[in-house]
């Protein structure tokens, strides 16, 4: 192993991982009210409609097909009597429809954001670096699949005996950089392009990944009170008669 591939497969993912955790940590202390997705749906709607739903969808399926490529090791998938073809044929399937929705819908989302013009007056310079690296990212894996099925990407290679151990490893605290190195270019440019997306991940809107509205399930009512004796032409229902100067 030379220098440039130990600071590629061993220190840039650490370091990539360190701004992701530490970065995420710091943007919820010192940056709540701009932790958001900022949406621009108030300044277009009817292709923001339909290309939302697409990108999002696609892309949770992606990232759902890369926790179990990644993740899960051959041999588990070996020992349930999930043959290599069959998995090749289940995530080539899944991941190329995924992938193709994911694609199109990000495509209509950039160019309704350089097209709309309010929409690109409220597009910062890290959105537009947040885009370019997620865009980057998103052709690079889906190149990589395109070009798997139909077989030019010259000398096949196995990413579950070289991307997914290096991945896990990384997490062991035992990196194994010399795996890297034997996979095919287009998964190694892949890798790179998603380290420096996770590094810039914190402090981009990619951060409402982890919001959930939680606290609409423990927030109180909202009571609204009338000055009105009555409120249209109903007859005041049980329970809500008049007690002082207002309903109940």
């Amino acid at each position: 192993m030379n220098t440039a591939e130990i600071l590629l497969w061993v220190v840039l993912p650490y370091v990539s991982l360190a701004i992701f955790i530490g970065g995420h940590i710091w943007r919820y202390r010192y940056d709540k009210f701009g932790w958001t997705t900022r949406s621009s749906q108030l300044y277009e709607r009817r292709l923001l409609r339909w290309a939302s739903p697409l990108f999002h969808f696609g892309i949770l399926f992606v990232l759902i097909g890369h926790v179990m490529g990644l993740g899960i090791p051959k041999s588990w998938t070996d020992a349930v009597g999930l043959t290599p073809e069959a998995y090749h044929a289940l995530a080539v399937g899944v991941g190329a429809i995924a992938g193709i929705g994911t694609v199109v819908g990000m495509a209509v989302l950039i160019y309704r954001r350089r097209t709309v013009g309010p929409v690109f007056s409220a597009t910062t310079n890290n959105d537009k670096l947040m885009y370019a690296v997620l865009a980057v990212t998103i052709v690079l894996g889906m190149s990589n699949t395109v070009l798997g099925v139909l077989g030019l990407e010259g000398e096949h290679v196995d990413y579950r005996e070289t991307v997914s151990p290096w991945f896990r490893s990384i997490f062991y605290f035992n990196p194994q950089p010399e795996l890297m190195t034997e996979a095919g270019l287009g998964f190694q440019l892949h890798a790179l392009s998603a380290l420096v997306l996770f590094a810039i991940w914190p402090f981009t809107r990619l951060v409402h990944v982890f919001s959930a509205p939680l606290g609409y399930f423990t927030r109180p009512y909202i009571v609204y009170r009338s000055r009105d004796r009555q409120l249209g032409n109903r007859p005041t229902a049980r329970g809500w008669e008049r007690v002082g100067g207002g309903r109940r």
